[in-house]
C-alpha cells in the first residue's frame, strides 16, 4: 500500500468513527441502557458499534481480515500485563489506601465505566489505532506517531476541566500519559495489555479510593501516581536490559523508522 493511500484510508476511517462516535454513541447508549438496565451494558454496546470503522480500516491497511486481535495486541499475555500493571502501581495502592477512605458511594456501572470499560477501549483507539498503525505501518518514528494520538486523548479529557488551570493541567497530564502508554506498548513487544491493564489499575486505584473528582488530582496523589509511572518505566527498562531484548524506541526510532513493521 501507498504512502497516499494509507494515510487516505488511515484518515478516512477515524474520521467515520469519529462522526459515529460524537453523533451516535449516545443513541446506541440509552437504548442499551433502557432496554437492559444497566449503565455499564449501554456504555460497553455503544463503544463496541462506534469502534467497528476502526477495525475496518485495520483490516484494509493489513489487507485481512483474519487475526484482528493479534494485529491489535490483544492475542499476546494477559498475565504479563497483569503482573506488570500490578507491580508498577503497588506505590498508589499502598499510598491510597493509607491516606484516602474507600469511595462507597461508587455503583456497579460506575467502576465499569470509568476503569474497565475506558482503559480498554481507549487503549484500541489511541493506542492500538491511532499510534500502533501509524507506527507499525509506515516508516514515522516514535515522536510523530505518537503526536496526534496524544493530543486528541489529552482534549478527550478536557471535560473534567472548571477553570483554565484545570484545562491546561489535566491536558498536559494525559496528554504525557499517553505517550507513556505508547511507549509501553511499544516495548513490550505491542502487548496491548501492558498499556490496558496500567490505565484500567491507576484509574481504579483513583475512583475506589475518592481521590479526587477529576484526573488532575493533589500534590499527595500525584506524587504516587509519578512513582507509579517511574516504576513503569525503570521497570520496562530494567526487564529489557537483564532478557537483553533491544528497546524498540531509540535514536534509529525516534523520528523516523528505516522500514515499516507490515
Amino acid at each position: 500500500m501507498d504512502k497516499l493511500r494509507f494515510f487516505l484510508v488511515f484518515i478516512i476511517g477515524f474520521v467515520i468513527y469519529f462522526y459515529i462516535d460524537a453523533n451516535f454513541f449516545a443513541f446506541f447508549q440509552k437504548g442499551i441502557t433502557t432496554f437492559t438496565e444497566s449503565k455499564a451494558a449501554g456504555h460497553i454496546f455503544a463503544y463496541s458499534i462506534t469502534l467497528i470503522p476502526l477495525l475496518i480500516t485495520v483490516a484494509i491497511l493489513y489487507k485481512s481480515y483474519k487475526n484482528m486481535l493479534e494485529k491489535l495486541g490483544l492475542s499476546r499475555s494477559v498475565c504479563l500485563g497483569l503482573a506488570f500493571a500490578f507491580i508498577s502501581t503497588l506505590p498508589m495502592l499502598v499510598a491510597y489506601a493509607i491516606k484516602f477512605k474507600i469511595n462507597t458511594a461508587l455503583s456497579f456501572d460506575t467502576i465499569i465505566i470509568n476503569t474497565i470499560s475506558a482503559a480498554f477501549f481507549e487503549e484500541i483507539i489511541y493506542r492500538a489505532f491511532l499510534f500502533g498503525m501509524l507506527y507499525k505501518c509506515t516508516r514515522l518514528g516514535f515522536v510523530p506517531s505518537v503526536f496526534l494520538a496524544s493530543v486528541l486523548f489529552g482534549v478527550a479529557h478536557l471535560y473534567q476541566s472548571t477553570s483554565i488551570n484545570e484545562l491546561i493541567g489535566i491536558f498536559l497530564l494525559t496528554f504525557f500519559g499517553s505517550v507513556l502508554f505508547a511507549w509501553i506498548y511499544a516495548e513490550w513487544k505491542f502487548n496491548l495489555w501492558t498499556a490496558i491493564l496500567l490505565h484500567f489499575l491507576m484509574n481504579f486505584y483513583w475512583l475506589i479510593f475518592d481521590v479526587d473528582t477529576h484526573a488532575l488530582g493533589g500534590i499527595y496523589a500525584n506524587v504516587f501516581r509519578f512513582l507509579t509511572i517511574l516504576l513503569a518505566i525503570l521497570g520496562t527498562v530494567l526487564f529489557k536490559m537483564k532478557k537483553k531484548i533491544p528497546f524498540e524506541i531509540g535514536r534509529k526510532t525516534w523520528w523516523m523508522k528505516s522500514q515499516k513493521y507490515i
